[in-house]
């Protein structure tokens, strides 16, 4: 079983925005359970499934998986809970580390975050000058909540 240690941080400015090529995610949840997510993504020219677990503290279980492109785009326009999750995302290393700094399209445009994933929940890192208010316990900001309250509705 994979896990995934991820934490979350408000963006407090657009220092960001220099750093990083912006790449179009488009991702849609066939599952949006508390206790399981089940996700389509297509990042590029990759589509990949990911499954994941309940969150426990800032880890969970995730098992991911490479999809035909025509089968992610399927799923995303018939199978999918609507609205489906688009925004740019940037991965800029910082500090030993990649940050992944999201900008929401659409119903959730104006939302920000930044996120990095960790070895172990006690690790030490530095935070970038715009990383601001951690929300990794705040539930509104995962993105499968997103479909069903959008940061437009707050």
């Amino acid at each position: 079983m994979g896990v995934e240690i991820e934490r979350k941080f408000l963006v407090t400015n657009d220092a960001w925005m220099r750093q990083g090529e912006p790449v179009l995610l488009r991702q849609g949840y066939l599952s949006s359970h508390a206790q399981r997510v089940v996700r389509v993504r297509i990042e590029g020219e990759r589509a990949v499934l990911t499954i994941k677990g309940k969150n426990v503290g800032a880890s969970r279980g995730e098992w991911e998986y490479e999809i035909p492109m025509a089968d992610a785009q399927e799923f995303l326009e018939k199978l999918c809970e609507q609205p489906i999750i688009e925004k740019y995302r940037r991965r800029i290393p910082y500090a030993g580390f990649v940050w992944e700094v999201d900008e929401f399209l659409g119903v959730n445009a104006g939302l920000v975050v930044a996120e990095i994933e960790l070895p172990s929940e006690n690790q030490p890192f530095d935070k970038p000058d715009w990383a601001g208010e951690e929300v990794t316990h705040d539930m509104r900001y995962l993105n499968s909540n997103l479909i069903k309250h959008p940061y437009s509705a707050w």
